[in-house]
């Protein structure tokens, strides 16, 4: 195979959007392609406003059926909450298991030693749902969530199943305060071939941020850019934000945006 085709992103420039700490695997994949990989951090992880109910919720563990985690994030602030009180995951109640939507969620899980004892088939909150294997009702779950965003899918779905449900906020996503100067001059200049998103809150602050560097015109830097989503819900935001979607990774987890990249980048959106 030849250099292109080892390497069939070269040449090409990608905006990454995920949060700063978290880019690292889907870079070092990127550039491993070929392309040049420009930060747009469009989220700050940071703690939520408050832990009191999450803490109180763990203190509570041996009560609940289940702890349903859909993000690596969740998983570290679960973790470290419990850390405070001379406890962990690997050391949970017997009584409780984890169900993990996504493969990075459930490798956080591994790396601590308390692999999840269920993981849906496809990396959607919907398929945990689908696929949940025991009747909801009479469960007591526990839901750590990022804390802006409101009620979550999987908390309205197992309510209606029966199951008692606790969300608690176990971090936050803030937006950030600017765009990188070299990925705005790489906007600016027409240079960026693909944005990639992984959540609908990375299009939501994208969209912001870019009108605060752009102005009222701001959609006119997106011309010619593919827009890469990561799974449904970050689809249906970029088309509600940004007025289209060229393309959506399968599957809905990293390895897939980076294929998804590829594939459109190649074929021309």
């Amino acid at each position: 195979m030849n250099a292109a085709g080892q390497q069939p992103l070269i040449g090409s420039t990608v905006v990454v959007t995920r949060a700063q700490e978290q880019q690292g695997a889907v870079r070092q994949q990127l550039e491993a392609l070929g392309a040049q990989v420009l930060d747009l951090p469009a989220l700050v992880i940071g703690p939520p406003d408050e832990w009191g109910p999450l803490d109180d919720a763990l203190a509570e563990l041996d009560q609940f059926h289940w702890l349903v985690v859909s993000s690596a994030n969740g998983v570290q602030a679960v973790e470290a909450r419990l850390q405070r009180l001379g406890r962990s995951l690997r050391q949970r109640p017997s009584s409780l298991k984890i169900a993990a939507v996504g493969r990075k969620t459930a490798a956080s899980l591994d790396q601590l030693g308390a692999p999840a004892d269920f993981v849906p088939p496809t990396y959607v909150a919907d398929s945990l749902i689908d696929h949940f294997p025991v009747s909801g009702w009479g469960l007591r779950l526990l839901l750590p969530r990022v804390q802006s965003g409101g009620r979550t899918v999987l908390a309205e779905a197992f309510a209606e199943a029966g199951a008692r449900v606790v969300e608690v906020a176990a971090y936050e996503s803030r937006c950030p305060e600017s765009i990188p100067a070299e990925t705005e001059q790489a906007l600016r200049d027409g240079r960026v071939e693909a944005i990639s998103f992984s959540s609908g809150k990375t299009v939501t602050h994208t969209a912001a941020l870019l009108e605060q560097s752009f102005g009222s015109q701001w959609q006119q830097r997106l011309e010619g850019v593919r827009l890469i989503s990561i799974g449904p819900q970050t689809s249906q935001r970029c088309r509600e934000l940004l007025g289209r979607v060229d393309g959506e990774a399968d599957p809905h987890d990293m390895d897939g945006l980076v294929q998804c990249c590829v594939q459109v980048m190649q074929t021309g959106g």
